[in-house]
């Protein structure tokens, strides 16, 4: 079993070097590129930040980091919960969908890259047909 998740944590590192390649000629990094991508989609184009928190599998401190450098960028916004003060959520922006927009086929592409030359690897081929 061992073996196995040394393969997929393998696996994951693979990819992901190739995904960050990828994204960066479109001046983001791998968090903010899954960020917009899950704002993009949530309805309204907002997600409380604990949500966002939870969907992109980074702890609440990290993803209020991350928001304030999409804010900068002006990609995203916070606003606060209308039925609950306590609550902020991070919006999309306009250009915070361009940008994903624009990202989404690099971002595809090297992952559908990645899985195709990790697949080639006998090693990796089995945990590779797992995930596709």
């Amino acid at each position: 079993m061992s073996m196995s998740w040394d393969r997929l944590v393998a696996l994951h590192s693979r990819v992901e070097q190739e995904l960050i390649r990828a994204l960066a000629p479109h001046g983001l990094g791998l968090s903010e590129y899954r960020a917009l991508t899950r704002l993009a989609v949530a309805p309204d184009g907002e997600l409380r930040m604990q949500s966002l928190s939870e969907a992109i599998g980074l702890n609440q401190s990290s993803v209020s980091r991350l928001a304030s450098r999409l804010e900068q960028a002006g990609l995203a916004a916070r606003s606060m919960c209308a039925d609950d003060r306590r609550g902020i959520y991070s919006v999309i922006t306009d250009e915070g969908r361009d940008r994903q927009r624009a990202a989404k086929p690099a971002y595809e592409r090297a992952l559908r890259t990645a899985l195709e030359q990790a697949g080639a690897d006998p090693d990796m081929a089995a945990i590779v047909a797992s995930v596709r």
